[in-house]
């Protein structure tokens, strides 16, 4: 039985403050009353990152690859249903996730009172454990001056 690990990484801007209404969305699960972020599809950081891991363990490429912001199909496109197309593709080619462990680099909003919605979101899109993590930037760089929010992931695959 083969395993492999893919490294998925995402990072958006906040939209700004001129353009209020996009809801911020991370693994799936809403903030009500945060600012959103920018991006083609409803720049959801964490599925996108946890997608790019499980597409890299698998040598499929990248999001932008089968999901471009190119193509208008995909604008404002939840990205809940991109990470399970995605995990439909990975089985197709023969690999199911085992676990994925994530970190969302951000200082505001607190992860924590959304934590479980949010891994339980993930779980239910990839089939297999995830763990939710944040960190602060401590006020460093872009991240820390609370213009965007980033996402590490880490997958893990083994062939079906």
């Amino acid at each position: 039985m083969a395993i492999r690990v893919g490294l998925g990484f995402d990072v958006h801007p906040f939209t700004p403050e001129a353009e209020p209404g996009r809801p911020l969305i991370l693994a799936g699960v809403a903030f009500p009353g945060e600012r959103g972020l920018a991006g083609h599809s409803d720049a959801d950081v964490v599925a996108h990152a946890v997608a790019d891991a499980i597409l890299g363990a698998a040598g499929l490429g990248d999001l932008g690859l089968h999901f471009p912001d190119s193509d208008p199909a995909w604008r404002d496109a939840d990205s809940i249903r991109l990470l399970a197309e995605t995990v439909r593709l990975v089985a197709a080619d023969g690999w199911h996730v085992v676990n994925v462990d994530c970190t969302v680099v951000l200082e505001a909003p607190r992860l924590a009172p959304h934590r479980a919605a949010m891994q339980d979101r993930l779980q239910a899109a990839v089939g297999g454990t995830v763990s939710v993590k944040a960190k602060r930037a401590e006020g460093l760089g872009a991240l820390g001056r609370r213009e965007g929010i980033a996402c590490y992931a880490v997958a893990l695959l083994e062939s079906s």
